[in-house]
């Protein structure tokens, strides 16, 4: 079944292949033939080679091999039967991927988001977990009594939509919404389409190539009609930061969705420059930088002809300002609100 599952992810001979090899370096000795053995014979693997979460990396590719998400999800009885060599192979392959520093999800291909279950592959940028946190925060917003002129089907644009993780979020939470997902790059466009299609969500979201910086792009989208909000994670790292990324980032991950400028912001003011041609009351959900808050009210406030305020700020499970929504300002605009989250995810590998 796995065989045919990496098939399907589109894993061939080469980085992308369970065509396995007679080199085998960090094989398991004869007798370490359970999950729970071979679990910590990668973990040591890992800690001895420097790769970040290294039991959590282990446990998930073994327990992807046997067929479950999570290796506490297995079965208590699979942690001590023997495993089959093409299982031992396999788990040789996938561990000799993250040796290489390849992020989980990419060697998975497949992780979940706000429990959906994703198809995952290079370069498209990898959903993070304080994301989930933007997605709840949106339907906080949207589902509750602020919402100006909100509307039981609304439609909402995403600018930035990778694998498509927070469009199709919200298709599934919101089951009246539509959503038009945009992107610069084909590959996450094909992975959106993908994604959809999957979820079965494709008839409620139209997925567009798109070119933030162009006018004439933004142009094309005044025939889709005014929308409710705009949402978007767009590339927020400082430019002069990029080169402090992890190897798994830097190596793996399109730097075109993680480099935004200078000071971050080349992107979010594109964003913010254009959207009010497009945007209804609802307004905009941006996850930033930290250092991103100041900067962006003090931007709002030097381009009066916008008309748009930031109203409100929540932190991430780390405390850290994360997330903003911006809006056409009124009479009831202030100093923004600075909101913490309810939950904490868990921390992943990669």
């Amino acid at each position: 079944m796995l065989r045919a599952l990496l098939s399907g992810l589109g894993w061939r001979k080469g980085i992308w292949g369970c065509a396995f090899s007679s080199w085998q370096p960090h094989q398991p000795p004869v007798g370490l033939l359970s999950a729970t053995e071979v679990v910590s014979h990668w973990t040591a693997v890992f800690e001895e080679k420097g790769i970040p979460e290294a039991r959590e990396s282990s446990e998930y590719i073994v327990a992807h091999v046997l067929g479950a998400k999570t290796f506490q999800s297995l079965r208590p009885g699979l942690w001590t039967q023997p495993l089959t060599p093409w299982q031992l192979q396999c788990i040789q392959e996938l561990g000799s991927y993250r040796l290489q520093r390849m992020p989980v999800q990419y060697i998975l291909g497949e992780w979940d988001f706000q429990g959906l279950n994703l198809k995952m592959a290079p370069p498209v940028f990898i959903p993070r977990p304080e994301t989930e946190e933007l997605v709840e925060w949106v339907l906080e917003v949207t589902q509750g009594p602020r919402v100006v002129g909100a509307e039981s089907s609304p439609l909402i644009l995403e600018v930035g939509c990778g694998s498509g993780a927070i469009s199709l979020s919200l298709l599934s939470r919101l089951p009246q919404s539509r959503v038009i997902a945009v992107d610069k790059g084909e590959a996450a466009i094909c992975l959106t389409h993908e994604n959809a299609q999957r979820l079965q969500l494709q008839d409620r979201i139209q997925i567009v190539p798109f070119d933030v910086t162009s006018v004439e792009s933004w142009a094309h989208l005044l025939s889709w009609g005014p929308v409710d909000l705009v949402v978007s994670n767009p590339p927020y790292v400082f430019h002069r930061d990029m080169e402090k990324l992890a190897p798994e980032i830097l190596r793996y991950e399109d730097p075109v969705a993680l480099d935004g400028g200078e000071e971050g912001m080349d992107i979010i003011t594109h964003i913010l420059a254009l959207a009010p041609q497009l945007l209804k009351d609802s307004g905009i959900f941006l996850e930033v930088d930290p250092r991103h808050p100041e900067l962006v009210g003090s931007w709002l406030q030097s381009q009066p002809d916008l008309s748009l305020n930031l109203v409100a700020m929540r932190r991430d499970f780390c405390g850290r300002p994360r997330f903003l929504h911006i809006r056409r300002s009124g009479p009831q605009c202030g100093s923004p609100v600075d909101a913490w989250p309810g939950r904490q995810p868990a921390r992943v590998p990669g």
